[in-house]
């Protein structure tokens, strides 16, 4: 049916939307795509497939999605056309033609996220698109040896929020640390901010901020590194009782396998 096929990289503040899928009634990333590409291609048929499916206020410094289309396109024009017409919050960054055989769903082999935070403080409200603030006075070298727990194959039944009964828990963690945040800055932003790192080739629903939840309580001093270390054993199922905010949830970055290394705009 789709003759040409394109795969987009896309970078997006999620604070004003309710995730990536298409929902009734509500504003998505997908919808404001779709809605955009509808005037850019005049009435052409396409379709558009994303790699990752975001949270609602979740961000994206390069999220992707494949665009399907019946007729091809020159694309330096059709990359400033749809900028053009994109809301500010949403921003194209490349596009490369990919063959029919690609899936943006099998051929993602990474995913990049990063959680911001800072801690003991009230911070200033135009920080709350970008990163969360918690209250509590937080032990960060604590926090720190927690997040190499995570590292490796574990049973992730925990860290996801209404799992079915197919899904696949026993989960990879390439990295996960956390370190000082150099990742974004503003004047508004507390003194000291941190970021919390976590890469795999795919993640469970919510399960990085549930993550970023255990360590918030191992930080806070109401769980143990040995605790932290027991969630993930799959032994206990039962559902943790906080999951961190979406707000500093940001998706750095999506790689494909035998996918060219250079953006072509």
């Amino acid at each position: 049916m789709w003759n040409y096929f394109y795969l987009i990289h896309l970078q997006y503040l999620g604070y004003r939307f309710h995730g990536w899928a298409k929902q009734p009634h509500l504003k998505t990333v997908h919808f404001m795509l779709d809605k955009t590409f509808k005037f850019v291609l005049k009435g052409q048929e396409f379709k558009t497939l994303g790699s990752s499916r975001t949270d609602a206020m979740v961000s994206a410094e390069n999220s992707a999605f494949e665009l399907f289309l019946k007729k091809d396109i020159e694309t330096v024009e059709f990359m400033k056309l749809l900028n053009e017409n994109l809301p500010p919050d949403l921003k194209a960054v490349s596009i490369e033609k990919v063959d029919q055989d690609f899936n943006i769903i099998k051929t993602a082999h990474s995913k990049e996220y990063s959680y911001l935070f800072a801690h003991g403080q009230k911070a200033h409200p135009f920080s709350s698109p970008f990163l969360f603030c918690f209250k509590e006075k937080l032990n960060i070298e604590l926090m720190m040896e927690g997040a190499k727990l995570f590292v490796g194959e574990h049973d992730f039944i925990r860290y996801c929020t209404r799992p079915k009964e197919n899904s696949q828990v026993i989960r990879t963690i390439d990295e996960s640390y956390i370190e000082r945040n150099t990742l974004l800055s503003a004047n508004f932003f507390p003194k000291e901010t941190w970021v919390f790192h976590v890469h795999a080739k795919g993640f469970l629903r919510n399960q990085i901020r549930l993550m970023m939840g255990q360590l918030y309580q191992l930080g806070k001093g109401d769980l143990t590194l040995d605790e932290l270390k027991e969630s993930l054993s799959g032994k206990n199922i039962s559902n943790f009782e906080y999951i961190a905010p979406a707000s500093g949830l940001i998706l750095q970055k999506v790689s494909f396998r035998n996918n060219s290394s250079e953006d072509h705009h």
